[in-house]
C-alpha cells in the first residue's frame, strides 16, 4: 500500500490576512483549496492512505475533508492542536497511523510542482531536489548521499561535512541542491527517533543520522515547483495550475 503524510499544520502567517479566517491548507488556487490539489495528486499517483497532520483551524480541515468524503481514499488525521510539533515531531506522533513497514511520501500542503510522484523511488530515505536558485542548499556526493547543509549567505555548515577541518575545501567537491519539500521518509529510519523530542525539525534528523544512515538525493531534472507561501505567489500559483 503507497502512503503518504502531508504537512497542514502550519500557521500560514507568510498567507495573513488569510489566514486569520482558514488554515493555510484551505487557500483556493484555481478554484480548489490547496489540500485537495495534493491530495488529488497523490491520489492520481496511487497512494490510498493519507495521513493529514491538523493544528491551525484543524475543524475546518476535517470538515472539508468530511464533505469530500475523503476523496475516496484512507484519509487520518493526525492532531497536533495541543501543540505544533514542526516537521520531524509531526511525523514522529503520525507514525502509528501508518503501515510501519511501508514507506512514506511526505509532502508539504503548499507545494506545488510536476513532479511525477508515481515512479518516485521509495526503497530508501530520499530527499528530492533540484537545482534552483536560494540561499540554502543541501550538500550531497558523487553517489548523491547527504552529507550537509549550507547557508551560502551567512557561511553556516551543518552535518557531516561540518566536521571536516575544512569544510569549504570539501564543499568544492559536492552538488549544491535546493530541497523541494517532498521526500520519502524509510521505515529503516523508526528507530532511530525513539531518542528525539516531541518537537523538532526533520531536516535536523536527517543531518544528524546521515553520517551512518544513507539518505539519498533524488535530482528532479525539469522540475517545476512552487511554494504558495506568500500572498504575493498567489497570481504565480493560479497560472502554474493551469499550465
Amino acid at each position: 500500500m503507497k502512503q503518504a503524510m502531508i504537512f497542514a499544520a502550519g500557521l500560514g502567517t507568510r498567507l495573513k490576512p488569510l489566514t486569520d479566517t482558514m488554515p493555510k491548507a484551505l487557500v483556493r488556487v484555481g478554484g480548489k483549496p490547496l489540500l485537495e490539489h495534493v491530495v488529488l495528486r497523490l491520489k492520481d499517483a496511487g497512494y490510498e492512505r493519507i495521513v493529514v497532520n491538523v493544528h491551525h483551524f484543524a475543524d475546518q480541515i476535517i470538515d472539508f475533508l468530511k464533505k469530500q468524503d475523503n476523496f475516496g481514499l484512507d484519509i487520518r488525521i493526525s492532531d497536533e492542536r495541543d501543540a505544533l510539533l514542526e516537521t520531524g515531531g509531526g511525523i514522529k506522533k503520525a507514525l502509528p497511523l501508518f503501515d510501519p513497514t511501508e514507506p512514506i511520501l511526505i509532502h508539504n500542503v503548499d507545494i506545488l510542482s510536476n513532479l511525477d510522484l508515481q515512479s518516485l523511488p521509495t526503497d530508501a530515505p530520499l530527499l528530492v531536489v533540484s537545482k534552483r536558485q536560494t540561499k540554502r542548499y543541501l550538500l550531497f556526493d558523487d553517489d548523491m548521499r547527504l552529507q550537509g547543509w549550507t547557508n551560502i549567505e551567512t557561511g553556516e555548515v551543518k552535518g557531516p561535512i561540518a566536521l571536516n577541518p575544512q569544510p569549504s575545501t570539501l564543499n568544492l567537491q559536492l552538488s549544491t541542491l535546493a530541497f523541494s519539500g517532498i521526500h520519502v521518509f524509510h521505515p529503516s529510519l523508526t528507530p532511530l527517533l525513539a531518542d528525539w523530542p516531541d518537537r523538532f525539525p526533520i531536516m535536523d534528523f536527517y543531518l544528524k543520522v546521515c553520517g551512518d544512515h544513507l539518505i539519498r538525493g533524488y535530482e528532479a531534472l525539469d522540475l517545476r515547483l512552487l511554494d504558495v507561501g506568500k500572498l504575493d505567489s498567489l497570481d504565480q500559483a493560479e497560472a502554474f495550475v493551469k499550465w
